[in-house]
């Protein structure tokens, strides 16, 4: 056989193998990615993750220890998909060279552009000379709530730094970074709550932060002199209150069926009861919930009650489709109710007293009297913060079980 013959044949075999291999394999998404969101023009940096397993795709945000799941996910033809249907929130992005563009759609709001790549599986430079601002802050203010002071709880460990700002209503979500060029620079973004968090320490000891290059905002530390002369940041067990404590607390609306329910059905009758005003639509209720699920399914049994005041957008209310997977998402095995819009919130609960805050938890005692309240909820980004509204709460459920 001569040279031309040999090549003719070596050249159909190597076609014929080709084709009994089928096409190439899709290209694997699985693993840590290093992502932004674009808001306003501002870049947000956050850590994402993805699992591909088998055709099975999951996309996760974090906030501090908790994951934000994606509830429906597929990678087909180069192009990615992920839902969030607990923030009626959904990714959609293209594969190409080892990154991913698209956007972050919000339902009728305006959609963030995102882009992503793999992160760097080797050491990331960090500054040796990062000053220590570990601790907790108070940022002087006044809030549209009422407020005087918030706080800015920072954990450290070198350049390394975590951490939130801390309001009645909540705080921010788990903001980290780390120190370069003479600054902090911190992000957050889990589905919700984009933030770009600029921090230097001044030579008088304080702190100046920026947020998103737009607001400016100082910060001294809480057990100095200066925070001393300084308003406190409002206590969320007396930032609401009602017009007469003497009084039944009443409520009266649908259930997610049409049903109404209120505050004189035979479930609640003789019960602790938690009214929880929420939304499915606010970042600080999803941080609230899991542990309202934990609080219900351990004092049930004991006589506790629970039900969920839902303001939702009109949208919402004539399909809550994100309310129920916000319910499904945490297991809230309670009542929810749908009681309107949120601006309709001191219509719809007259008895409240300064009710401005989503969430807050109404806590009646076994008359329905309401017997504490308690304004808006930390994420464990707020550390001793997250841990003392879990135990308020939980301390007064307990001793209103023990009432006769």
């Amino acid at each position: 056989m001569g040279v031309t013959s040999r090549l003719c044949v070596a050249a159909a075999l190597a076609l014929s193998l080709a084709a009994c291999a089928g096409p190439p394999d899709p290209p694997s998404l699985r693993g840590q990615w290093d992502a932004v969101v674009v808001v306003n023009d501002l870049e947000i940096p956050f850590r994402f993750e993805i699992a591909d397993d088998g055709g099975q795709v999951e996309g996760t945000f974090f906030n501090g220890p908790l994951r934000i799941t994606s509830t429906d996910g597929r990678f087909e033809g180069g192009s990615l998909s992920l839902a969030f249907d607990q923030y009626a929130s959904a990714i959609e992005a293209t594969y190409a060279d080892g990154r991913l563009e698209g956007e972050y759609l919000r339902g009728a709001r305006r959609a963030y552009p995102f882009r992503a790549q793999l992160a760097s599986t080797g050491e990331r430079p960090v500054a040796a000379d990062a000053p220590s601002i570990a601790g907790v802050w108070t940022i002087p203010t006044e809030s549209s709530k009422g407020e005087r002071a918030w706080r800015f709880i920072v954990r450290q460990t070198g350049a390394e730094v975590s951490g939130a700002i801390l309001r009645v209503d909540g705080d921010t979500g788990n903001l980290t970074g780390t120190y370069r060029d003479g600054k902090f620079v911190m992000s957050h973004f889990a589905g919700s709550r984009p933030l770009l968090l600029e921090v230097t320490l001044e030579d008088d000891g304080s702190l100046r932060l920026v947020q998103n290059r737009q607001t400016e905002l100082s910060a001294v530390r809480s057990d100095s002199a200066a925070a001393a002369a300084l308003p406190k940041p409002t206590d969320p067990a007396h930032h609401t209150t009602v017009a007469d404590p003497d009084e039944p607390f009443r409520f009266s609306f649908p259930d997610l069926e049409g049903r109404i329910v209120s505050n004189e059905d035979a479930q609640f009758a003789g019960k602790v009861v938690v009214v929880n005003i929420t939304g499915s639509w606010c970042p600080n209720c999803h941080d609230e919930a899991p542990f309202l699920a934990e609080l219900y399914g351990t004092y049930r049994e004991l006589g506790l009650e629970m039900v969920g005041l839902a303001f939702e957008e009109a949208g919402q209310l004539e399909d809550p489709t994100r309310l129920r997977a916000f319910i499904e998402e945490y297991d809230l095995g309670y009542t929810f109710l749908l009681a309107g819009v949120p601006d309709q919130l001191n219509e719809k609960i007259p008895q409240a007293v300064n009710l401005n805050a989503f969430p807050t938890t109404f806590i009646l005692g076994r008359d329905g009297r309401v017997r504490g309240v308690h304004a808006g909820f930390p994420s464990p980004a707020s550390g001793d913060f997250y841990t003392a509204a879990r135990d308020e709460v939980t301390t007064l459920v307990e001793a209103l079980l023990a009432e006769s």
